[in-house]
């Protein structure tokens, strides 16, 4: 992960508020972190529960 390219939510204010990072180029994987903690844990998701997450937040 130390070589992933990382991108927070176009979502995020100023201060940073609660948002995650979201690395692509992981085939079948989504990696995750904290934006606030880079350094932190990362988690990884399989790409259909992250787009099954995505889905639900959207309706």
């Amino acid at each position: 992960m130390s070589e992933a390219l990382w991108f927070k939510s176009s979502y995020s204010n100023a201060t940073g508020g609660d948002c995650l990072e979201v690395a692509p180029d992981f085939p079948g994987l989504v990696p995750l972190r904290d934006s606030k903690v880079p350094d932190g844990p990362v988690v990884l998701l399989r790409a259909p529960a992250w787009a099954s997450f995505l889905d639900s937040l959207k309706g």
